[in-house]
């Protein structure tokens, strides 16, 4: 161990626990700053922001060529983002895929994806340039309008912000994860929120809810219906949290003859249409939706899923209501407006404080390119009385320049005496050019001694003259700018006026025409009412048919119960009874649970049928006690082996999933053995000793679930059967051959519950059980 020598730069008298929390918190305030949550004045995030000016840089303007999305890519990568390429295609490739950004910022050439969810092309395959909404994102970026810092190396400079004519993060949304915080802001339509700008502008102080007015709600690029409440929507833009119920935008197609379908042709936002088309075929096969009978993918260009129900007398509303449950016809879309507000400090915002955060910022970019221009001018000015000064002076100027061995010296000490120096109506400006002395300045010799000899004519001065008096006044109306609030606000109206015309509903991307109209709508979500299984489903006879190895399977029609019927190997019939697919069938588990099977989910007769307990969700130890048809309003007895039960209401068997309903409770040993429909008023109970008693069925409780009653009392042993019947008919049981016989005076078997009974009858069967017909 005293080999080992410890680094120099490691201080080991700090806690562990500070270092950690030094080190996450380094880390989490990256994640937080520089790749997770966007900036509310632009709405891009570092790496959206670098591959912009990196195109930019490359000079991909809209209307120039392509260029390789590697080229792309490996720019920057190599110059501002240090990180994988693969990552910064995918972020561009996002930026040019019309589902998923409102406003696409890069314009692609070849494949950048479908919303079937299939991944764009390798980036050497595909090309990119820059559209005309990224352009305006980056209009200003020469004139000083935000501050650049070093890239990761030093050697060349990027943007902090982008100067953004409109509020980018609102109009295409953003969304991801950061350390201990979110965001999942919705994109929104551009001339909506010009509106809403302008709003602002005029009262600084107006409500939340007064924005709505002109902001309605999300706008998103693949359409759809919002379904969301008003007064929901406005508290989800009054806190920045919150969540839009948005569903598929269809129609209903009439086919003729009483036959329809629904084509849906706008899918919810960031629905991948190929897994929405795997979940309503999962929906048909497992019949979760049993009014669906078929789907289709037609779609081209656009969005067209068919959607056909298995009867013409479905109401339309109510196959969509329970596909909206089922299936992403309709989703949720969270809202979490969390952001850097100022570029650092993250913050839950409402729709008025990032409009607020994106005003403030154009106002500064409005002051940082008036000062720009200002220096341009009077840069510009002090040329222009160079020249002004040599065409007045030109013989004595060319003298000086054909033989002065130091030209641009001896102009800067010659006296040239302006006082005659003409220029027009300086008084009308408050600012006067620059240059004031007798000499030429540094920047005035070097402009005149690098003009043109053809620019030495009077026509040139005149223009000149024009030229100095156009900019004295657009400095003194920057002046006037920079010292008005006023005049600055009515500024940033115009352009977002000019914004909102440019990019407004008749805007246009390709071959889209009006593209800037609002795609997703609004209505009422509607109640959809329940509608009972029977009223979705044609009634048509079948034949349930269920194994002793729990094989069950739907025969057409009502067949002769007689008939011999295939079965497998070693297999033989135990339950075949008549139903119609309207039918809700009842499963007793001996586990004690009741499940649910629909009759018109049952698979077909040709074959041997499915196991039942692929159907539901049946342990394998437990056996099927009983399978039959549920008859609403009727009662059943259940006991178990150990000689308890009680009566349920068969309404509160049912059971809404596959784990089934417990109604019986069982432990150890004890097992559910007796499910029989509740008729008469008498109850006979016959135990493995082959005694008999007869008592009242008020003696019964009627329970949802539990335990039971104590039925019989028993030495050794335990039930072999119960059944209820009418007392004054008597008790009836099939004896070995079949027959039906009839026990009228059952004075001798009569007693109270629990008791312990006599001997069966002579002729009782001797499996001890009922076998009623």
């Amino acid at each position: 161990m005293s080999d080992i020598t410890e680094p120099s730069n490691l201080d080991l008298s700090e806690p562990l626990r500070r270092a950690l929390g030094d080190r996450y918190l380094t880390y989490a305030l990256s994640t937080i700053m520089h790749r997770a949550l966007p900036d509310a004045r632009d709405g891009l995030k570092p790496v959206h922001r670098r591959i912009l000016f990196a195109m930019r840089e490359l000079r991909l303007s809209s209307t120039g060529g392509f260029r390789k999305s590697a080229k792309i890519s490996g720019d920057v990568m190599g110059n501002y983002h240090p990180h994988g390429d693969a990552a910064i295609y995918d972020a561009m490739a996002r930026l040019a895929q019309d589902f998923n950004v409102r406003y696409p910022l890069v314009d692609g050439q070849g494949n950048f994806g479908n919303i079937d969810g299939d991944n764009p092309a390798a980036s050497r395959y595909t090309e990119a340039r820059m559209t005309a909404v990224a352009e305006a994102l980056l209009d200003g970026l020469n004139e000083n309008a935000v501050d650049f810092r070093d890239n990761y190396d030093g050697t060349l400079t990027e943007p902090v912000v982008l100067p953004a004519q409109f509020p980018n993060l609102l109009a295409n949304g953003s969304s991801g994860i950061a350390v201990g915080m979110a965001t999942n802001i919705p994109p929104h339509n551009i001339a909506e929120l010009c509106d809403a700008c302008l709003h602002l502008i005029k009262t600084p102080d107006a409500r939340d809810d007064t924005l709505l007015n002109f902001v309605k709600g999300p706008d998103f690029p693949t359409g759809g219906i919002i379904v969301e409440p008003p007064e929901s929507i406005a508290e989800n833009y009054r806190t920045g949290k919150g969540g839009f119920r948005l569903r598929c935008r269809y129609e209903v197609e009439d086919l003729g003859r009483g036959q329809w379908q629904i084509v849906v042709t706008e899918i919810p936002y960031q629905v991948q249409k190929s897994k929405l088309i795997e979940k309503l075929a999962e929906v048909i096969q497992t019949k979760k939706v049993p009014i669906l009978g078929d789907v289709r993918d037609e779609s081209a260009d656009d969005i067209r899923l068919v959607l056909e129900p298995r009867s013409k007398n479905v109401d339309p509303d109510v196959l969509m209501g329970m596909l909206y449950r089922n299936t992403d016809l309709e989703v949720r879309f969270s809202m979490n407006m969390n952001v850097l507000i100022d570029g650092v400090t993250p913050k839950v915002c409402s729709m008025k404080e990032v409009l607020r955060a994106f005003l403030d910022f154009r106002r500064e970019v409005l002051e940082r390119r008036s000062l720009h221009r200002m220096e341009k001018i009077d840069h510009r000015l002090e040329v222009l009385e160079g020249f002004i000064i040599a065409f007045l002076n030109l013989d004595r100027l060319i003298d000086i320049i054909r033989y002065d061995d130091a030209p641009k010296a001896a102009l800067m000490r010659e006296d040239w005496g302006r006082d005659h120096v003409r220029a027009t109506d300086e008084n009308d400006y408050r600012s006067p050019p620059p240059a004031t002395e007798e000499s030429l300045t540094d920047v005035q010799a070097d402009a005149i001694l690098n003009m043109r000899l053809r620019s030495l004519r009077r026509l040139e001065e005149l223009e000149l003259l024009r030229e100095q008096s156009a900019l004295m006044e657009e400095r003194a109306g920057l002046e006037d700018l920079l010292e008005n609030p006023h005049l600055q606000w009515d500024a940033i109206a115009e352009q977002l006026k000019v914004t909102k015309k440019q990019f407004g509903k008749d805007w246009s991307i390709g071959d889209t025409p009006n593209a800037g109209a609002r795609r997703t709508t609004f209505a009422e979500a509607g109640q959809v009412e329940d509608v009972p299984l029977e009223a979705m489903i044609d009634r048509e006879p079948i034949t349930v048919v269920c194994s002793q190895m729990g094989w069950i399977r739907a025969m057409t029609g009502h067949i002769d119960l007689t008939r011999e019927l295939k079965f497998k190997d070693g297999d033989a019939p135990r339950f075949v009874f008549h139903a119609e697919t309207t039918d809700r069938l009842l499963v007793f588990g001996s586990n004690g649970r009741f499940y649910t099977l629909s009759a018109a989910n049952l698979p077909g007769g040709r074959g041997m049928g499915e196991p039942l307990r692929l159907m539901v969700d049946l342990p394998n130890e437990a056996q099927i006690v009983d399978l039959f048809i549920h008859q609403p309003d009727a009662r059943l007895l259940v006991a178990s082996t150990a000689g308890d039960g009680f009566v349920v209401p068969e309404n509160e068997v049912i059971a809404q999933t596959r784990s089934g309903k417990q109604v019986l409770n069982v432990r150890g040993d004890v097992s559910a053995l007796v499910c029989k429909r509740v008729t008469g008023d008498a109850v006979a109970v016959v135990g493995e000793n082959r005694k008999v008693l007869v008592f009242d069925l008020t003696e019964l409780p009627e329970m949802g679930r539990g335990k039971g009653v104590r039925l019989q009392k028993y030495k050794d042993g335990g039930l072999s059967d119960a059944t209820t019947f009418t007392l004054a008919d008597g008790l009836t049981w099939l004896d070995p051959a079949g027959r039906t016989r009839t026990q009228t005076d059952l004075a001798e078997w009569r007693g109270k519950r629990a008791g312990s009974g006599r001997m069966a009858p002579r002729g009782f069967p001797r499996d001890n059980r009922f076998n009623q017909s």
